[in-house]
């Protein structure tokens, strides 16, 4: 995936390096080496120079990155993607129910990256899987993939740095009180499970989870939700914690009368993009068997 990014020099930056410029610019020591070694990689009035170059106020730095390698282990699946917006430096992608994120054993050829690996080369350009914010298979809605490493670890900052805002919906049983409020509860492994989490005031780390009811119907409540810590399966375990957990949950609630997977949907997701710093922010509404648990 080639990529021209270029940058003019303000005052502030006067007389720094390339390298030490683009590590305030939010690269990497990784990037940085990895840029290094591709052709024509930096280059100021026309002529490559070397990342100790020091830099002028006013100058135009030139960036040229180029990855020639795709994704190993990604087969190219061609599926339906349903794409929100696409720039030179992410993608956004509704995911459905059901697919997976990434490959695993028993999903080599059904997950999102498939999808984006075919939907790339399909263009002849090479493409690295790098989501930013990843879903469970059974979990609709917004994710974010990054087109190139940079965009792709500056995207991993915010989302360490919790500048990348998600709002969840979760469909969950009964009537909550107070309908707005904080779940404070650590999570933790339950005995060796790789998989199974629970609360766990003893060894767990600590979870925080915001959330405000929407909607309360048939016994069922629709929760807005916000994450303060991102802890495996957090609003699944939180909300089976306070006695509410959420339908359709085969491994926490295995509730399948009104839907056969949780119903967990990525509605919101709101960020700083991560070239140009424009505010962004995208939503998607509730998949029609979520909206079905509702109606009359």
């Amino acid at each position: 995936m080639d990529r021209v990014l270029k940058y003019t020099i303000s005052k502030e930056y006067d007389g720094y390096t390339i390298d030490k410029y683009l590590k305030k610019q939010g690269y990497s020591s990784a990037n940085i080496t990895a840029i290094k070694k591709m052709k024509n990689n930096v280059v100021i009035g026309n002529e490559w120079v070397h990342m100790n170059y020091k830099l002028t106020a006013g100058e135009e730095l030139i960036v040229n990155i180029s990855e020639e390698e795709s994704s190993e282990k990604i087969p190219a699946i061609k599926m339906d993607l349903d794409i929100v917006y696409e720039d030179e430096d992410i993608v956004v992608v509704n995911k459905p129910a059901g697919l997976p994120i990434h490959p695993s054993l028993n999903h080599y050829e059904d997950s999102l990256a498939n999808g984006l690996a075919y939907y790339y080369e399909a263009q002849n350009k090479p493409f690295i899987f790098r989501c930013a914010n990843r879903l469970d298979k059974n979990t609709s809605g917004l994710t974010v993939i990054a087109k190139h490493l940079v965009s792709g670890n500056i995207l991993s900052t915010m989302v360490k740095n919790r500048q990348f805002h998600r709002e969840y919906y979760a469909i969950v049983r009964g009537h909550i009180e107070p309908p707005t409020g904080t779940i404070d509860a650590p999570i933790g492994r339950v005995d060796d499970s790789i998989i199974t989490r629970c609360v766990d005031f003893e060894n767990g780390e600590r979870a925080v989870t915001h959330y405000q009811v929407i909607e309360e119907k048939n016994g069922h409540s629709l929760v807005s939700i916000h994450l303060e810590t991102g802890r495996t399966h957090q609003i699944r375990v939180h909300f089976k914690h306070i006695g509410h957990p959420l339908i359709g949950d085969h491994l926490y609630n295995p509730d399948m009368e009104y839907m056969s997977r949780q119903a967990l949907h990525s509605h919101k997701i709101s960020f700083a993009h991560p070239i140009t710093g424009e505010a962004m922010s995208f939503t998607a509404e509730l998949p029609d068997e979520m909206k079905s648990v509702f109606k009359d």
